[in-house]
């Protein structure tokens, strides 16, 4: 019979957290049937929900078994028990956490094993050192590799909130396509929409137009109507959302069109009200080039947009790559040359979204945390 290749994640932050993890990865060794091929290298990593606890050392163990995950998962307990691990709330400092993160390519929901581990997408700590062990390893319910589920992490690790809206953001230049997907992705994930309300902007075709002394009158216009639209007062806790922008890009637009003068006064509205709005939960960032989103622009032929110039859509662009090379807020997944208008691309991806949102919505029934 074929031997098992599985993933094991190793963590401590009590004690003597690198001799926990060797005395753990020496019981793996000694365990029947259990083969430890590769150890990771050791990430140190700031601790999830309680923030007062110390940090974690962790690192992810390549193994073959002829164990079945089951079977796996009881000798896991065991060495925590062995090692002193006391299981009381989530989120509790411990001496040792063995997690069974993938098993072969099998996928398992049982009352007190759930594998893939349900969270790991949302740990850097964990993609890191899956991937330096093997970066094509594909994760069998989201289809990508962990390399590629690692780059929309960007070296973060997340938690989402069970006590505020899920968010679905989407950014990207004008002419990307973001209304067009956040409309598909409404409906294939029978959830509200919220749009960008442009069209009874009354400054906006005029700044567009080339009238500049407008132009912080239509910034704040937008911003007044986000904040209204992104309130958590006016959107129900746990609940699934998706916008056709996301806040932060007001900053693009304002640097852009706003003299120093108009700026500085803008910008003490935005620091005032930006902490009022829901942060995404997962962002999708449609990358395409401004000449195409110019393309598509003209074929839309809204009035007001076509006086947009390239240049104009290449500085939002920069802008974008900017704010997503600085995004901390959440994991983004870049859409390069992605059709919205196509369902089965619509349909995939918003199989991965709920992957991303709310875990009580997914996986509240997992024990293996």
């Amino acid at each position: 019979m074929s031997r098992t290749t599985a993933y094991i994640g190793l963590g401590s932050n009590l004690g003597d957290r690198k001799g926990h993890i060797d005395k753990a990865i020496k019981m793996l060794r000694e365990t029947v049937n259990v083969a430890v091929e590769r150890v990771s290298a050791i990430i140190e990593s700031e601790p999830l929900g309680d923030a007062s606890q110390p940090a974690y050392l962790n690192c992810v163990a390549e193994i073959k078994t002829d164990l079945s995950a089951g079977q796996m998962h009881e000798q896991l307990v065991h060495i925590e028990d062995s090692l002193g691990r006391e299981r009381s709330e989530k989120w509790a400092p411990r001496t040792i956490d063995l997690d069974l993160l993938l098993f072969g390519g099998e996928v398992i929901n049982g009352e007190t094993l759930i594998v893939p581990h349900p969270q790991m997408h949302l740990r850097s700590f964990v993609l890191d050192g899956l991937r330096e062990l093997n970066p094509k390893l594909l994760h069998p319910v989201l289809g990508e590799t962990v390399d590629a589920l690692a780059s929309r992490l960007d070296g973060c690790d997340y938690a989402p909130p069970t006590d505020k809206p899920q968010l679905i953001g989407i950014a990207g230049n004008i002419g990307a396509g973001k209304t067009t997907l956040a409309k598909k992705l409404s409906a294939v994930l029978a959830c509200g929409a919220i749009l960008e309300r442009y069209d009874t902007n009354p400054f906006l075709a005029k700044v567009y137009g080339g009238n500049k002394d407008l132009a912080l009158d239509s910034q704040l216009y937008f911003l007044a109507s986000r904040v209204e639209q992104l309130n958590p007062a006016v959107c129900e806790k746990g609940r699934a959302l998706v916008a056709d922008y996301v806040f932060q890009k007001e900053l693009i637009y304002a640097k852009l069109l706003l003299s120093d003068e108009q700026l500085g006064l803008y910008m003490k509205v935005y620091e005032q009200l930006s902490p009022a709005v829901i942060a995404p939960a997962i962002l999708f960032y449609l990358a395409d080039s401004p000449e195409v989103c110019l393309e598509r622009i003209h074929r839309r032929n809204r009035p007001y947009e076509q006086q947009i110039q390239l240049s104009f859509l290449q500085a939002i662009d920069a802008g974008y790559k900017k704010l997503i090379a600085d995004w901390k807020f959440s994991p983004i997944i870049t859409l390069i040359d992605f059709d919205c208008l196509s369902q089965k691309d619509v349909d995939r991806l918003a199989g991965q979204t709920g992957y991303y949102l709310n875990p009580a919505n997914t996986y509240e029934s997992c024990k293996n945390d």
